[in-house]
């Protein structure tokens, strides 16, 4: 006969193991979702940086999609990646407009100037 009888102490030793104990486990009900910034990325294709502000979107989009096929950490990526893109975006966006307004009423009044000096100057 074996030296160990098997007994509830030996039982208990198994069940207790951290192998053998999977209530610790987190499932997918109790993580919760990491941030996509959905919300950002749509606000930022509202600016004039297109191929930037699609990009944002996509990883977005992406980041859900990873988040529902149960990659946290792939979905925290993206969503990190979601929310630089669209912040960069949104930031050039308003370069691209400031500059066009700079440059467009800058013009304007150069040309009136322009036409004040001589007004029969045909050369504009």
């Amino acid at each position: 006969m074996s030296q160990y009888a098997p007994g509830s102490d030996f039982k208990r030793a198994l069940d207790s193991s951290p192998e053998a104990n999977t209530e610790d486990d987190k499932t997918e009900e109790d993580v919760p979702m990491p941030r996509n910034y959905l919300w950002l990325t749509i606000v930022s294709c509202f600016c004039p940086a297109y191929p930037i502000n699609i990009v944002a979107l996509v990883f977005s989009i992406m980041s859900l999609n990873s988040y529902n096929e149960g990659d946290i950490e792939g979905a925290k990526r993206l969503g990190r990646n979601a929310k630089w893109v669209a912040v960069a975006s949104i930031i050039i966006g308003l370069l691209i407009i400031a500059i066009s307004c700079a440059v467009h009423f800058t013009r304007k009044n150069h040309k009136d100037f322009l036409h004040k000096l001589s007004p029969h100057c045909l050369c504009l």
